[in-house]
């Protein structure tokens, strides 16, 4: 199979991370955005990323499909449960990190306009959202280890391609302050091999 992305993006960071943990093997490909008819448009007509072009031709997208379809493909190191309420809070906890992607991610992309298009109010109440999200995360962490159950999940995943994505594009942010449970979870992600495999370059 093929992943379709870019080693910049939080969300294609994810599924290379699950697709890591789960000992999948896959061809990156990281030039799919790059040219006047770029290569995601033939896979997925949204031309987003990540795309998971499958053996038989068939491109899963969206990250949270193909997390789930990978974790469901391979019998190592199951990261979502089967009992419908801990894995609807799994998947809860999967969408507010990719919530709070789309925010910062939509804010990135207004700062990039032309100073006199950008709304700062628009991006305020983005980066409301973001704080939101990251205070309701360490609440519900607490103590615990994991985000979830009492060992690695999805959960964890992506919240750690959230994480570490604030340290890439908004430095100023002062999660690594305010909430110490977060950074604990982040530093232990972190020595990962998963994770220090898709480390996105010091300079894009």
């Amino acid at each position: 199979m093929k992943l379709l992305g870019s080693v910049t993006s939080p969300f294609v960071r994810k599924v290379r991370v699950v697709l890591l943990e789960k000992h999948i093997d896959f061809e990156f490909v990281t030039d799919a955005m790059v040219g006047a008819a770029p290569v995601i448009e033939r896979h997925n007509p949204l031309a987003k990323i990540p795309a998971l072009v499958l053996d038989d031709g068939l491109t899963l997208f969206d990250s949270q499909v193909i997390t789930e379809y990978l974790d469901a493909i391979s019998p190592v190191g199951h990261l979502i449960p089967a009992t419908p309420r801990e894995r609807a809070v799994v998947k809860r906890w999967e969408a507010m990190a990719d919530g709070i992607l789309d925010a910062g991610v939509a804010i990135v992309l207004e700062k990039r306009r032309p100073v006199g298009e950008r709304s700062p109010a628009w991006m305020e109440k983005q980066k409301g959202k973001m704080e939101r999200g990251l205070a309701l995360m360490a609440q519900e962490l607490g103590g615990h280890a994991w985000c979830t159950g009492d060992s690695l999940s999805l959960s964890d995943l992506a919240t750690g391609a959230l994480l570490f994505w604030l340290d890439f594009r908004f430095p100023e942010l002062t999660w690594r302050i305010t909430y110490p449970n977060l950074v604990q979870l982040a530093d232990k992600l972190g020595q990962r091999k998963s994770f220090r495999e898709t480390m996105p370059p010091a300079n894009p």
